[in-house]
């Protein structure tokens, strides 16, 4: 690894917490619950604020969402905090103020604060949830909306998730108006996302960043081909997670102070980190998604210009990635600051932005060779490749091409059994495409291109009878845990159940997740009486169905095209009966209703790690049963109860949605039976 010493010999440290985001408000005074008085107003003012927000008609414009985070995060601190500081307590009133400045201009339908340079606090509605997510914007003074301006995307650090959480994170960036704060000059518009406070930017944290993105790109004129991704502490670790995974959204990465995987980061010699020991088959299998080292070829395509204190606690991180790098014959860049623990220095932080400063300058837009690995289909694709199926998922998969003299030559594709060339964006249209060992060769053919290995042969696929594959695909291809990525709806079933604790079980299950949601992804999740849903829910939405086929219409329906078999007395799954009565099965597949697309449908489940995990640390945050799981019922399920259930089996399906033959697979022991 590359060592770099500044010349200076003092230098100001940037102080960046292990466990939270410095705030410009700091909490000063004794803090204290609110007086009846204040607590009751500044409720009523947030019901208030709630009803006229929603008798506006246009939910989806700016200027709503950026009223909106003033009173969502006015009501979650009421929600969840008891004690505030003097400090809090004059956020909770500018929220008041700040929302009331905000509904005045809807009426007015104008935003004065949609041309202002500097800081703002922004605003957008979350597809996964219509729940409303902040995020924060720096606009340069010299910003030209007639010019593509080049956009950084900044991940801030771990911090944990409280009612404040919203209101501390606007108050970074909401200057409101004031002409005296300073606007800097730089070369870039800078976003912050929140990414639903704490959760490495992984689930819906992840699709919180590009749709924060995204908004961002409908205020402002931005370069797409000029997107910077960096971060400190859990954002590096986000960086990390999202750059090498997302390798073609980025023209450069800038991890400052990381962690990369799972098992050895656990075990850092910190008194509040829980090592992760050995875990089941399947969960080790399910680590590959999440692990940012087995990423690290990536790195070939996505410049990682990487920093981090010569005294971090968690320095071993970039050394390992380091070597991860060195397997696949790439050199990684890592500025160390000497000296400096688990922070920020200005002075190697600036190098590492000359230095991404000169790969956005440099990098083609339009790669001729291109090297791309993953272990799901989650991870898809990377500039003019696109991975369609895997021959087994969570296995390394590695698809390498160039252009050499109007040739497309393709190597062996490795743990692929179908993939596609997006022809649009090549940098020149190539006349043959060659691939593999047998170096079979074709004509580059108008339209979609896509091969598929038959028989041992790839094959040209001719794209009038292009058929979409019905076994695993982008975008669906589990585990559980991704159904709640993408917009989805869960289902209460109304009609009499099969088996009472089957239903008590599922209706406590509801209650959990709805509960964890609220408080750790920041929103409401969306549910429905199963006599309620719509052909545009099935079409959508992921369906998240709770019950069992006597209770919830829409598990009658998808439960002749699962695999599984389940009636009043028993439940065959995996290869095994259980009863009925006291079991009940969790699982994920693509929904077989008609005009549901590519879409899921989930039986009995959440999100699979549970508020143990979440209220402790974001790496433990991995797919705790896969794609199945055989659970056993330990009744009660009243409300005042913990919700418990024995997880006897779980896994993964194969690659057609099927329960796998070997007992070798990724499908995964039988656990034991206390």
């Amino acid at each position: 690894m590359a060592r770099y010493f500044p010349l200076l010999r003092f230098r100001l440290l940037i102080i960046v917490s292990l466990v939270a985001v410095v705030l410009p408000v700091t909490a000063s005074g004794q803090a204290g619950p609110l007086s009846e008085t204040h607590r009751n107003a500044l409720e009523r003012d947030a019901r208030r604020f709630q009803t006229v927000l929603d008798g506006q008609s246009d939910h989806e414009s700016p200027a709503w969402a950026d009223a909106a985070i003033f009173t969502k995060g006015l009501t979650w601190a009421l929600k969840y905090d008891r004690e505030f500081s003097p400090a809090h307590i004059q956020l909770l009133e500018r929220a008041v103020t700040r929302t009331e400045e905000r509904l005045a201009t809807l009426t007015e339908r104008t935003s004065t604060w949609k041309d202002r340079r500097g800081k703002l606090a922004l605003g957008y509605v979350s597809s996964v949830d219509g729940s409303v997510q902040p995020y924060g914007v720096i606009v340069p003074r010299n910003y030209d909306p007639e010019k593509p301006i080049r956009l950084d995307v900044v991940l801030h650090g771990s911090t944990r998730p409280v009612g404040m959480s919203e209101l501390k994170f606007i108050a970074r960036f909401d200057t409101g108006g004031d002409e005296t704060a300073p606007v800097p000059e730089q070369p870039f518009i800078e976003l912050h996302p929140l990414g639903r406070v704490e959760n490495c930017y992984r689930w819906s944290g992840e699709t919180d960043v590009f749709e924060a993105i995204e908004d961002v790109c409908k205020r402002y004129n931005i370069d797409r081909s000029r997107v910077v991704l960096r971060g400190m502490s859990m954002g590096a670790s986000g960086t990390w997670h999202l750059g090498l995974k997302h390798p073609d959204r980025f023209v450069g990465i800038g991890p400052y102070c990381g962690y990369v995987d799972t098992h050895r980061f656990s075990e850092t010699p910190l008194k509040n980190f829980v090592r992760v020991g050995p875990l089941p088959d399947y969960q080790e299998l399910g680590l590959h998604m999440l692990d940012s080292i087995d990423y690290a070829a990536n790195a070939g395509v996505v410049p990682a210009i990487a920093c981090i204190g010569e005294k971090d606690v968690f320095f071993q991180a970039h050394v390992i990635m380091g070597e991860a790098m060195r397997r696949e014959g790439l050199q990684m860049i890592n500025l160390i600051s000497p000296g400096t623990g688990h922070v920020i220095d200005p002075v190697t932080h600036a190098e590492q932005m000359k230095r991404i400063a000169t790969h956005v300058a440099v990098a083609p837009r339009r790669p001729r060779d291109l090297r791309f690995v993953t272990w799901t289909l989650k991870y898809n694709r990377c500039h003019w490749l696109e991975i369609q199926q895997l021959g087994q998922h969570y296995a390394r998969a590695e698809l390498s091409a160039r252009l050499v003299d109007g040739v497309l030559v393709v190597d062996e594709p490795q743990n692929i059994t179908r993939f596609s060339i997006r022809s649009s964006e090549l940098p020149e249209r190539p006349r043959k495409i060659r691939v593999g060992t047998s170096a079979s060769e074709f004509q580059f053919p108008e339209g979609r291109v896509e091969l598929e290995r038959i028989a041992g042969k790839w094959q040209l696929m001719d794209e009038e009878i292009h058929t979409k594959s019905s076994g695993k695909r982008p975008g669906l291809q589990g585990p559980i845990d991704d159904a709640f990525t993408t917009p989805f709806l869960c289902v209460c079933g109304t009609d009499e159940p099969w088996n009472p604790d089957v239903q008590q079980y599922a209706n406590a299950s509801l209650r959990r997740f709805a509960d964890e949601w609220h408080h750790y992804f920041r929103g409401e999740i969306p549910i429905k009486n199963d006599v309620d849903v719509t052909e545009d829910d099935v079409r959508t939405r992921n369906l998240i169905l709770f019950g069992d086929p006597g209770s919830n219409k829409w598990i009658a329906k998808v439960l002749p095209h699962l695999p599984l078999t389940w009636s009043r007395e028993s439940l065959h799954m995996g290869g095994q009966d259980y009863s009925a009565g006291n079991h009940v099965p969790a699982l994920i597949a693509p929904s077989p209703l008609p005009g549901a697309g590519d879409r899921y449908v989930v039986l009995n489940s959440g999100h699979t790690f549970r508020e143990t995990e979440l209220a402790s640390l974001n790496y433990l945050l991995f797919p705790r049963w896969g794609d199945w799981a055989v659970l056993k019922l330990t009744p009660p399920f009243d409300e005042s109860t913990l919700v418990t259930e024995q997880v006897l089996r779980a896994g993964y399906f194969d690659e057609q949605w099927k329960f796998a033959e070997s007992p070798a697979s990724s499908q995964g022991k039988l656990l034991p039976v206390p």
